[in-house]
């Protein structure tokens, strides 16, 4: 049987830290086991691979004897704009992918989504712009690996019948109850006390254009 490595990627702030615990937690995969133990930590630190993304040619030095499946997850881009201590930099998506498979390991990638609202109100917040352009630049160049798309929103919703339902690379414990009591988008979402379309919804009414 061939090695299997199983990307992880998206923009900052899609999920990329629950995703990660999701994919790491079977005892099969080597993955980000520490991140298990604690609810965050920094990808640029703490993160199995992360000396491998600044420089993927290292890719050659690591043990491939330790598993047959791997797990790692990256966001583009990472860092914050116009920060000292931890920079923004773009991580290379494909460079790192044919490293890998350079060592005889087939690779695919799964993208992280959230709702795009959510989204832009989260790296606004924390990185005072929306990096979400810098990631959709490398989205291109990993088209022709048939990415999984996951997201953020049905995982909460159908948690482990969706996880189930995934098709990766790598063996995956769909037990995940345990790992979504915090759900991180109900601070963004707000209740609506009345919209026009409610009574249309009710009586059954036509609306032609927007009320």
């Amino acid at each position: 049987m061939s090695k299997q490595m199983l990307i992880l990627t998206g923009p900052q702030g899609a999920g990329n830290h629950l995703w990660s615990k999701v994919f790491s937690q079977h005892s099969d995969v080597f993955g980000w086991k520490t991140l298990l133990e604690n609810y965050w930590e920094p990808h640029r630190s703490a993160e199995p691979f992360a000396k491998y993304w600044r420089d993927p040619s290292l890719l050659g030095q690591f043990d491939w004897t330790q598993s047959d499946n791997y797990f790692t997850s990256i966001s583009v881009p990472l860092g914050i704009p116009n920060d000292t201590v931890n920079p923004l930099w773009e991580p290379n998506l494909d460079l790192f992918k044919r490293c890998v498979e350079r060592q005889g390991v087939d690779v695919k990638f799964a993208v992280a989504g959230r709702d795009q609202n959510i989204l832009h109100e989260q790296q606004t917040r924390i990185r005072s712009q929306s990096t979400l352009p810098m990631f959709l630049k490398q989205l291109q160049g990993i088209y022709t690996g048939t990415p999984v798309y996951l997201s953020y929103e049905l995982l909460y919703l159908y948690k482990d019948e969706y996880v189930k339902s995934l098709d990766v690379n790598i063996p995956v414990d769909s037990n995940v109850g345990h790992l979504l009591e915090d759900d991180a988008n109900r601070k963004y979402v707000h209740a609506v006390e009345h919209n026009e379309l409610d009574m249309g919804n009710r009586l059954g009414v036509t609306f032609k254009e927007k009320p």
